[in-house]
């Protein structure tokens, strides 16, 4: 590794033995079994039986061995089967695991006071929870309990989950075909660079036009009752779509003239991925309740809403509800304690900050040789590729995506693809932040080759 990118984590996953080579007739018999069984939730299922995985990588019954550029569903950053992490896993999980949700233990405060320790103020207390969903489904209802309010306004690239509100909120898929969405919901245009719909006199992205605009439309179609706004810092189901600096002061600024609680969602740029702790670090600001998920628990069911003491006073003085099965379960708290040590240990921000960069240029050598790579966009270690089929007019192709993704899994790498319309494809890129440079290297290989095979069939 080049000396200076800071030391791979020195708790890092034993090379597996080699998985043993399961024989033809059961590997029918499972995707018999799955076909039969198991509720298709969205889309096609890889069609790889995973055995297990360890560090950066997936192996499969047959023997192959994958390289993970998606940290999992986009959440194991510190790579699969961390010995710390397994290590915190079996000694909690035969001491306390579970308790009645309206009972505390050491783990759950240790952790709310440890967030609060990484975090600005006033951001200082915490409601531990299990995935994305159910911490955005807490966050919206307590902005509708504190403001009295209930409308809100999210991007129309955005995704924060399948439960109710969350899904309301949602807008980059999922909308049709159930029904009503909770009322008083509106979608806002994301911020895109690449794609712009208002335009300087250079052509470039005039995002505060496309703000002002954006909230002439919200105040015409409010009843007066908006709550909050929720988005992301970084859009990823979106498309890796990276708001320009200085978009989230001004959107926060819309906010406190309506009277309205900005809410950052960052299951996915939270706890070092963008190479800070926090991806809103970037742009001065601080919201009023801020959502994690996905890589508090790297892999693991952990997530958590994140206030001021103000605004869990009030939302408690007026009977604040979110009583669920797994609120501060003990396990996964200690887990989310293992993850800040490895994390703040580790100097993981400041690893993230060097391996993106040498990501990134690994990126651009690409599409200096691709004609296919229409932008490279993102931060730290969470990237985007976008593909066209014509770089002049940024005509996209959903079959170029897909072909690209599908030759990467046969040659050994496993990313994925959005598929948007009017986007095309849009590769998302986000590796364990205790990867290797030869395993990034390793990576970029593979989607050169990639991008190379598919584009010469077009």
């Amino acid at each position: 590794m080049a000396a200076s990118t800071p030391a791979s984590p020195s708790a890092t996953p034993a090379v597996p033995a080699p998985a043993p080579v399961a024989d033809a007739s059961s590997a029918e018999s499972f995707w018999a079994d799955a076909e039969r069984h198991v509720v298709r939730y969205g889309g096609e299922f890889t069609r790889e039986i995973i055995d297990h995985a360890a560090g950066s990588f997936l192996y499969t019954e047959d023997g192959r061995k994958l390289l993970d550029f998606t940290s999992g569903q986009m959440s194991a950053v510190l790579g699969h089967s961390h010995p710390e992490i397994v290590k915190t896993v079996q000694r909690q999980v035969a001491t306390l695991d579970h308790l009645f949700s309206g009972m505390l233990s050491r783990p759950v405060v240790d952790l709310a006071r440890r967030l609060a320790g990484t975090l600005p103020a006033p951001l200082e207390k915490s409601l531990l929870l299990t995935t994305g969903a159910e911490s955005n489904e807490a966050a919206i209802r307590m902005a509708k309990l504190v403001t009295g309010k209930h409308e809100i306004v999210s991007f129309a690239r955005s995704w924060h989950g399948m439960t109710q509100a969350a899904a309301s909120a949602t807008y980059s898929a999922g909308r049709k075909g159930y029904g009503p969405a909770a009322p008083g919901n509106f979608a806002i245009p994301a911020p895109n660079t690449y794609r712009p719909d208002f335009t300087t006199a250079d052509g470039s992205l005039d995002w505060r036009r496309q703000l002002d605009f954006a909230f002439d439309l919200i105040d015409a179609q409010s009843t007066g009752s908006l709550a909050a706004c929720l988005v992301e810092p970084i859009l990823s189901s979106g498309g890796i779509i990276e708001p320009p600096l200085g978009y989230f002061a001004a959107l926060h600024e819309k906010c406190r003239e309506r009277g309205m609680l900005l809410i950052l969602d960052e299951a996915q740029t939270g706890l070092c991925r963008t190479g800070t702790w926090y991806a809103f670090e970037r742009d001065g600001i601080v919201p009023d309740i801020l959502t994690l998920s996905k890589t508090l628990g790297a892999g693991l069911p952990l997530a958590a809403v994140v206030t001021s003491a103000e605004i869990e006073r009030e939302a408690y003085e007026r009977g604040f509800l979110f009583f669920t099965t797994h609120a501060a379960d003990p396990l996964v708290a200690a887990v989310g304690n293992t993850v800040l040590d490895v994390l703040l240990d580790g100097r993981l921000d400041e690893r993230a900050r060097s391996l993106g960069a040498f990501l990134h240029r690994g990126l651009a050598d690409i599409a200096d040789r691709h004609e296919v790579v229409g932008d490279v966009r993102g931060r730290g270690l969470l990237a985007g590729v976008e593909l066209v089929v014509d770089r002049e007019t940024k005509r996209s192709s959903h079959e170029l995506g897909a072909r690209v993704t599908r030759r990467c899994l046969e040659l050994g790498l496993h990313t994925n693809i959005v598929q948007i319309a009017g986007m095309g494809g849009v590769l998302r890129i986000a590796p364990p932040l205790t990867a290797t440079e030869d395993e990034l290297s390793l990576g970029l290989e593979v989607l050169d080759q990639a991008i190379g095979d598919a584009s010469a069939a077009l």
